[in-house]
């Protein structure tokens, strides 16, 4: 998903550079502060989202996917923290090893990392609202959520290429839809057995889970 240098025009990378510039700000100057117990967890985090995205598996038909990580970090740090990794990861991969273009980090950051991060969010909201507080319903949400947050990035990516004329969009939506459903599919089964095991050891450390706690407190 990560776009290249001239998959852009220079029109919509300013644009998408602008939104994300701005976004950071945002993410910066609010949401909750992290406790001593939450920062570990923030770097161990950062470090696993930054590895696996380095490391490719094969998908379909030649192509290859990797795990984003917006939703496992919004499931156990918040939407803002996740946003804030994310940018992070990608701004080193950009610099550091030309894993997506420099022109378009405003465009990568949007897809992987503020779009992940909102979807992720919201659909954990509408879980907690609508379903009951157990572990099975918050993994099932977790699982959607990660899902979605996958399809999120790669519509917005589609998009983008089409605006600027590089791929009509009847022809690149379905290619990325099609792909990342199933790198989607990988990432719910890895968010999820992340989120699990935190959940297991430490529920207190799941930020998506407060009622979760407060059932197997009670």
């Amino acid at each position: 998903m990560h776009i290249p240098d001239g998959f852009l025009s220079n029109p919509v990378a300013a644009v998408l550079g602008g939104v994300a510039i701005v976004a950071v700000a945002v993410a910066l100057r609010s949401g909750r502060e992290l406790d001593e117990e939450s920062i570990p967890l923030l770097g161990v985090l950062a470090a696993f989202v930054f590895a696996v995205q380095m490391l490719n598996f094969p998908v379909a038909g030649g192509t290859s996917g990797h795990l984003l990580g917006a939703a496992l970090v919004t499931a156990l740090l918040g939407p803002r923290i996740a946003f804030l990794v994310l940018t992070v990861v990608l701004v080193v991969q950009a610099l550091l090893f030309a894993d997506g273009g420099v022109t378009a980090l405003g465009a990568n950051i949007v897809n992987m990392g503020v779009s992940g991060a909102i979807v992720a969010a919201g659909v954990l909201a509408a879980g907690r609202r609508l379903l009951p507080a157990t572990r099975r319903a918050l993994l099932g949400t977790v699982a959607v959520a990660s899902w979605l947050a996958v399809m999120a990035g790669s519509a917005l990516t589609s998009a983008e290429l089409a605006v600027s004329g590089t791929i009509p969009l009847g022809t690149v939506l379905p290619a990325m839809l099609g792909v990342h459903a199933l790198i989607g599919a990988g990432e719910a089964v890895i968010t999820v057995a992340a989120v699990g095991a935190v959940l297991s050891a430490r529920p207190d450390l799941v930020a998506a889970a407060p009622r979760v706690h407060a059932v197997a407190e009670a």
